[in-house]
């Protein structure tokens, strides 16, 4: 299942136990204590227990992630790569290091929680075997590389009870609850469309697999990187970064920000509901080995109570709806990302970025914007997730999940919840790859047409993989 390599393991010992504990940061306010079942079979902890993570995953958003759960023990630490690991190494000197997370789960006994920020491909055998040993799950988003894992994941978190999170951190903000509470108020009027749009991909798409066989980087395990992938040669092509460019290995522009953006319209308008849905997807060029450059996906759904059908419609590659007369004629209104609510009333804009990133997101404001004080403010329904630290970076997210871990809890992006929400965007990659056009049966888990479709619904592992 993976080459063998050699593995480092620096350790601090404080008598009964090794601990693992990054220095400098404050202590986590108290907390209930949770069953043993909870804990991995580990026992129970106190209510100033710490949790002892691991994370598999570090040379993008995992270094982000470790960085906002340093109130607890950071006690070991996987890469693939120990090139792209080694600030985090730096960082935690005294964790335990791996590239094989299989040998780190069964040597580190004493882990409770781990966050999984590896490429798309490797999220769900990672973060399934994870949880079936008894271990929390912190998974950054698209949860799965392909809609069978996503509702199989969703499936072994039930069934083992740990407690599990998908890395859309605005999730957990406020503004995507205050979005959902217009909606639900009934001031926008019913929801008819929906507009989500990135400037992403900034990574290469639309082109073909790479030639040659340069030589693997000396700290790089290309093999265990590869994990259920079919066998091939490395290339810069694909690592690091690129990855997400590839079928095999990425999900696109959609997997990278569609958990994201089309996360307010699938909680606002319970598109969890729907049992069946089409899919309609245009493009520039596509081919089988990378997603195009750019592309507009459809998502058409039913009446789902008393909410009327609705298209949700997502832009990527730079593409974006038209302007709507009511926004503001200014770039940084529009942004470089976003979403627009279309009600029979009024118009909500919620999310474009004033900057491409989410630290300059705007919050949701109605179109007129006169009418955001107007109508006045929707009744607050969904609770607020406190932000616990007053730090540079906004940790609220993981903190939930660990305030969740030591409570017994599923925190707001559990699986439960994620794993549907992933479903749906994933879809639109299906469509894509598929030829444009597809029905989806939830139900049946299947494409109802074009039959080829389901081919894409869920991939083939290579020899030695599984969930």
């Amino acid at each position: 299942m993976g080459a063998e390599h050699t593995e480092e393991k620096i350790r601090k010992t404080d008598g009964s136990k090794s601990r693992f504990v990054a220095g400098g940061v404050a202590a986590a306010a108290a907390f209930h204590a949770v069953p043993r079942s909870v804990l991995g079979g580990q026992g129970k902890k106190s209510a100033n227990q710490k949790l002892d993570i691991a994370c598999v995953g570090l040379g993008g958003e995992g270094t982000w992630n470790l960085e906002h759960c340093e109130t607890e023990n950071i006690v070991a630490l996987c890469d693939v790569d120990w090139d792209a690991a080694s600030s985090s190494f730096h960082r935690y000197p005294n964790a335990a290091r791996y590239k094989d997370y299989r040998r780190m789960l069964d040597r580190e006994k004493r882990i409770d929680a781990v966050i999984v920020a590896t490429p798309d491909h490797t999220h769900a055998v990672i973060a399934a075997e994870a949880m079936k040993r008894g271990k929390h799950i912190y998974l950054q988003m698209p949860l799965t590389h392909d809609v069978w894992e996503a509702r199989q994941l969703a499936k072994i978190a039930k069934e083992t009870g740990v407690t599990t999170q998908m890395g859309n951190a605005r999730h957990s903000g406020p503004d995507i609850r205050r979005a959902c509470e217009w909606v639900w108020s009934g001031k926008l009027g019913a929801v008819r469309e929906v507009h989500c749009w990135t400037y992403l991909p900034n990574w290469p798409q639309g082109v073909k697999r790479p030639k040659g066989q340069p030589p693997v980087p000396s700290k790089l395990d290309w093999n265990l990187w590869l994990g259920p992938v079919a066998k091939r040669a490395y290339n810069p092509a694909y690592h690091p970064f690129k990855w997400r460019g590839w079928t095999d290995f990425g999900t696109g522009a959609l997997g990278a920000m569609g958990c994201d953006l089309l996360d307010a319209p699938f909680w606002a308008l319970k598109l969890d509901q729907a049992s069946s849905f089409t899919v309609d997807a245009t493009s520039t060029n596509t081919n089988a080995e990378s997603y195009p450059e750019a592309s507009v996906i459809r998502y058409k759904f039913p009446a789902r109570g008393d909410m009327p059908p609705v298209a949700v419609t997502w832009y990527d590659g730079g593409l974006q709806p038209a302007r709507p007369p009511e926004m503001p004629d200014t770039r940084e209104h529009m942004g470089g990302s976003g979403v627009v609510f279309v009600g029979d009333d009024c118009k909500m804009a919620f999310g474009p970025l004033v900057d491409g990133t989410l630290r300059g997101q705007a919050g949701p404001r109605l179109m007129p914007e006169h009418l955001t004080h107007s109508k006045g403010r929707p009744k607050r329904q969904i609770p607020r997730v406190k932000e616990r630290f007053d730090w540079r970076q906004d940790s609220r997210h993981e903190q939930e999940w660990i305030r969740a871990c030591k409570q017994g809890e599923q925190p707001c992006a559990s699986f439960g919840y994620s794993g549907p929400l992933t479903e749906m965007v994933l879809l639109g990659n299906v469509a894509l790859l598929s030829g444009g056009y597809i029905e989806w049966d939830s139900e049946k888990m299947q494409v109802k047409t074009p039959k080829k479709a389901n081919n894409l619904i869920r991939r083939e592992y290579r020899k030695g993989w599984s969930l």
